[in-house]
């Protein structure tokens, strides 16, 4: 089996188990939120060799944790924004896999091999569409009518967000290229470890919640 259809098959899995414990909330949400940190500080600890790397991501990584706490649990609003969040990021990472494997522009950056400009401009498209994408899911699933969505002011911060996913991508492979690492673990074949899982999260749900808390959403 290749690395990508391992990729494939994890997501397939993994995606639709997190979202149960997401929608689910109350202790389901904290129960998962829990694993998550003992998995990802397990990682941490045994993975990167510095300690100032081990105390930065394991700092970020509670925050946003807290940060999807927060979002799930205090309003509806929240709720579709961490919604929104989660399909953006997985959006962003899709669009700049897609456009960086057909258009193969110059490499972005020196800190991760593999992306390039094309990359970038396919996460902000695909982080764009998801707007469209949530809209669909939360009419079928909730029978909620997000028109108001589809102003000027959330195709910025789909740009916003797309951003932050990509600069927390690009964190976490500082840190690993910093210590010789390529990938964080073995937990998720296809993806690595958690933190290669969640590296573009950790950033963009923490710009969410500070969006949701200037009251800048809906």
């Amino acid at each position: 089996m290749t690395n990508l259809n391992k990729r494939i098959l994890t997501s397939l899995i993994v995606f639709p188990i997190s979202m149960f414990f997401i929608i689910k909330g109350g202790n389901y949400i904290v129960s998962f939120l829990y694993a998550v940190l003992i998995l990802a500080n397990f990682e941490a600890f045994s993975i990167f060799k510095r300690k100032t790397s081990i105390i930065f991501l394991d700092s970020v990584l509670v925050v946003s944790l807290l940060s999807i706490l927060h979002l799930r649990n205090d309003t509806a609003s929240s709720f579709i924004l961490l919604l929104w969040v989660i399909i953006l990021t997985i959006s962003s990472d899709i669009g700049g896999y897609i456009f960086g494997k057909i258009f193969k522009w110059k490499r972005f950056t020196n800190i991760s091999p593999n992306k390039t400009l094309s990359g970038v401009i396919g996460s902000f498209v695909f982080s764009i569409l998801s707007l469209l994408l949530l809209a669909l899911i939360c009419k079928i699933l909730f029978q909620i009518d997000l028109n108001f969505f589809f102003k000027i002011k959330y195709f910025i911060f789909a740009i916003i967000l797309s951003l932050a996913a990509q600069v927390g991508d690009l964190m976490v492979s500082y840190f690993k290229r910093l210590d010789k690492i390529k990938d964080t673990g073995k937990i998720l074949p296809g993806h690595g470890g958690i933190f290669d899982r969640i590296d573009g999260l950790i950033l963009s749900i923490i710009v969410a919640n500070i969006l949701y808390y200037l009251k800048l959403f809906p």
